[in-house]
């Protein structure tokens, strides 16, 4: 059985703060969270767990996830001189948006794929941050892995997803997880 090991993180400042788009590593991390499907368990990371959470995702056979080469390895990259670029990762979005030739949102999939959605958003997830509240981005941030491992297995299992357009009409998109 391979180590497979989904993972999510959210962070402590919005991308409008740290000058945009292009400064993801300013972003900083608040908090992360794996799921390590072998030992069904899982854990959460924060800032000064960088170099744990980076040595966690080094030691899986694939890490899953949802933005996470263009986003979330990014933000680890201020943490690290490691570039990261070699982990075998399956992301998501980057599969499904080769595919679509546009970037659905993780809700938008796992709401037509399971009928299940996030339970908020990024923005809130950093106002929480600021408020000392990482119980609720923690809480957060594991629902995401969550959504994102269900819709991987849903994937892998019967070779599609499903995903909301703007009118609400479910289209499939085939897959190979």
């Amino acid at each position: 059985m391979r180590h497979i090991v989904a993972f999510d993180l959210e962070t402590q400042y919005t991308a409008d703060e740290v000058g945009g788009w292009h400064n993801i590593r300013d972003m900083r991390l608040a908090v992360a969270v794996t799921y390590d499907a072998a030992q069904d368990v899982y854990c959460d990371y924060t800032e000064e767990d960088a170099d744990r959470l980076i040595s966690t995702l080094r030691g899986a056979d694939l890490v899953v996830g949802y933005n996470v080469l263009r986003f979330d390895y990014e933000v680890l990259r201020a943490y690290t001189d490691d570039p990261l670029s070699d982990l075998s990762t399956l992301d998501m979005l980057q599969d499904l948006h080769r595919t679509l030739g546009w970037r659905p949102k993780l809700d938008s999939v796992a709401a037509a794929t399971l009928n299940e959605g996030k339970s908020a958003d990024g923005l809130q997830a950093v106002r929480w941050f600021r408020e000392g509240q990482l119980d609720k981005v923690t809480a957060y941030c594991q629902r995401d892995v969550e959504v994102t491992w269900k819709v991987y297995q849903f994937g892998h299992r019967n070779g599609f997803v499903q995903y909301r357009d703007r009118k609400w009409r479910t289209h499939r998109v085939p897959v190979r997880w």
